[in-house]
């Protein structure tokens, strides 16, 4: 069982502290909602888990083992991470840009082979993208583009999916597909960290929750108990109506609390 761990993690920007003593656990078999306001530090914090940014104290480990001790390649080949954005910087066809993700597991000059194309295919299918492969990649739409970013880190084949925001620029249809992908992905063994902003898709599809704010961790363990009318309160200053459909938890987001705006008793 893969287990990814920060142990009093704190990360510091210039002279801004952005993260504080941060201890959180994932494991496989999970999809994590990583949810907090804007400046949370979430961002901050998967970057952290990736090795991507160093710690000014505490540590992140992976399997029991401080993250930095892998080689950079070999760490590639264990996790992958989408950040947002989704930027591509060469004007290559979708199916190729998808093929960088299996370079971690090719040496130098080397060229893809049967394994690596079929694991191409089946993140190319897994995102819906697949009808476009001979397409250029930047004349695609944001949320084709999202969907692409998405496949070439699915191609990496790892066993810990990090991605962040992953959902920001898609349509209602898409957003839904993704998240059932990742819910799917954890339910197939993968240790799965998402940062979301759309609680009501953190509450429906994520089986764990850690709730940032101000840098800091405020919750964190099963959906139910993190995103709670008291922690929302406290960490976004709104009420939010709860409730369940088809036997499954929504949230919505209902009345800003505070700035002017007389607090009301909540309306869940």
């Amino acid at each position: 069982m893969t287990h990814l761990e920060s142990r009093g993690l704190s990360v510091d920007i210039g002279r801004t502290r952005i993260l504080t003593n941060i201890s959180v656990s994932f494991r496989t078999g999970f999809l994590t909602g990583l949810v907090g306001p804007n400046g949370a530090g979430k961002s901050t914090l998967v970057r952290a888990l990736c090795h991507l940014l160093k710690a000014a104290e505490g540590e992140v480990l992976l399997d029991g083992a401080p993250i930095t001790r892998l080689r950079r390649k070999d760490l590639a080949r264990k996790l992958s991470y989408l950040p947002q954005g989704h930027t591509m910087h060469w004007p290559l066809e979708v199916e190729r840009l998808v093929a960088l993700g299996r370079l971690p597991h090719l040496g130098p000059f080397t060229e893809a082979g049967p394994e690596d194309q079929a694991a191409i295919a089946r993140a190319m299918d897994r995102t819906e993208v697949t009808p476009f492969r001979h397409r250029v990649a930047d004349t695609l739409s944001g949320g084709e583009r999202a969907r692409v970013m998405m496949a070439r880190a699915l191609a990496v084949e790892t066993d810990i999916l990090l991605v962040d925001e992953p959902v920001a620029a898609l349509d209602p249809y898409h957003q839904l597909h993704v998240m059932e992908l990742l819910r799917s992905l954890a339910d197939e063994g993968k240790l799965v960290v998402c940062v979301l902003h759309d609680l009501a898709l953190a509450a429906r599809f994520c089986n764990a929750a850690v709730l940032l704010s101000e840098g800091r961790v405020l919750a964190q363990g099963a959906p139910e108990t993190v995103l709670t009318d008291p922690y929302l309160r406290k960490a976004y200053a709104i009420a939010a109506l709860q409730g369940q459909h088809e036997a499954e938890p929504y949230i919505l987001p209902w009345r800003r609390l505070g700035a002017g705006i007389t607090e009301e008793k909540s309306p869940c």
